[in-house]
């Protein structure tokens, strides 16, 4: 079987070094996340006595850039690994991966292999969208690979002679679904005899984007208090851990009813609902978490943040969480009955299958990602 590979390229602005990436998403298990492999390009006359060193960078904007008055600065970059790429160390050595190997055979001997490997907790790529009259860079976590040359790993990089590509750090949806979600939350009244029983369950945990959530909502009035509508409605939680007070909830779905109701006392009322969370109708909502963009992509709802610690979270990591809220409404004077379910919502693993295509040659197919050089074909056998 032969296969076709997709290769992302940018070259820097003097045109002396190249990046390759086979892939700009790198998945996250958990315990592990998936390595960064690509080759670089050196031109020998530039390189000769010098350095090359390659980086991945994760950029956390906390604040609005226009915001950056008298010093205050709303932006930090971690190096979450860092390496001389060339001359490479005596004692380096590479298990090259199938792309790696066809691009040194086709690139020649001025192209270096390179291997980044993330730590476990690192944060995942979110962007916090922006309100319509916003100017400058979105609040979120972003990463791109940065090689350049330099002295030391920690010198200034040259923009001419620096090269940096985007990429995203992601999750998706674990392989079995977790128990189904139900609760039953009940209200009394200090001057009334009986009380109010609101049962909520969904119809599973797991939701992959796109998908309709199904809630299914009972309620037993054994008080003498008419409940007069009921609201469903699903809220995105954002939790900025670098702030103490850096939590947030947005509803992105709401549906409000009147159909059953009032609901009298000693009568009963089942129910099902049915909401669907989208980018769609939240485009104009300031601070909506979505999934880290990758400039021209289109993009959806930042999926649940899943971690294998709840208690250890990277200071500058965004952690996203979704919930279905439920209200009943009995008047201004008798309050509110309100029953809360979290729930997972996360974009599917690929079809392996999918991913691999078979052709009658097999040749990479060159993208030309944010460039200013010149872009060629590269047939690769």
């Amino acid at each position: 079987m032969v296969y076709n590979f997709k290769v992302f390229k940018k070259c820097a602005p003097n045109g002396k070094l190249t990046l390759y990436l086979g892939k700009r998403d790198f998945v996250d298990y958990i315990s592990a996340v998936e390595p960064i492999d690509g080759v670089i390009l050196l031109d020998p006359e530039y390189t000769k006595g010098r350095k090359v060193y390659g980086q991945v960078v994760c950029s956390f904007r906390y604040g609005r850039e226009e915001d950056e008055v008298m010093g205050l600065n709303f932006h930090k970059e971690l190096f979450l690994a860092s390496e001389q790429l060339y001359p490479p160390p005596e004692k380096r050595t590479y298990n090259l991966t199938k792309l790696q190997e066809r691009l040194l055979k086709k690139l020649g001997e001025n192209a270096v292999p390179f291997t980044f490997q993330l730590p476990a907790g690192a944060p995942g790529s979110v962007t916090l969208q922006q309100g319509l009259e916003d100017e400058g860079e979105p609040c979120g976590v972003q990463y791109y690979v940065k090689v350049f040359v330099g002295e030391s790993e920690i010198d200034r990089s040259h923009r001419r002679s620096t090269v940096g590509l985007a990429i995203r750090k992601i999750q998706f949806a674990p392989s079995k679904q977790g128990n189904q979600p139900c609760t039953v939350v009940r209200k009394d009244f200090l001057l009334s005899p009986g009380e109010l029983e609101l049962e909520m369950t969904l119809d599973k945990q797991l939701y992959l984007h796109g998908e309709q959530i199904a809630i299914n909502i009972c309620v037993r009035n054994h008080s003498n208090k008419p409940v007069k509508k009921v609201k469903a409605s699903i809220h995105q939680g954002v939790d900025v851990v670098l702030f103490q007070n850096g939590q947030y909830r947005n509803a992105v779905s709401s549906v409000e009813t009147q159909d059953g109701c009032p609901i009298q006392p000693g009568s009963n009322l089942q129910k099902i609902l049915y909401l669907k969370p989208s980018l769609g109708s939240n485009r104009d909502k300031r601070g909506i978490a979505l999934d880290g963009q990758i400039k021209r992509d289109d993009t959806t709802l930042a999926s649940t943040t899943l971690l294998m610690d709840p208690e250890q979270r990277d200071a500058f990591g965004i952690i996203v969480s979704y919930t279905v809220k439920v209200k009943l409404y009995l008047g201004a004077l008798n309050g509110e009955l309100t029953a809360e379910l979290p729930f997972i919502l996360m974009h599917p693993k690929p079809d392996k299958a999918k991913l691999i295509h078979a052709d009658s040659q097999a040749d990479v197919e060159m993208f030309r990602q944010d460039t200013i050089c010149h872009q060629e074909s590269v047939d690769v056998y």
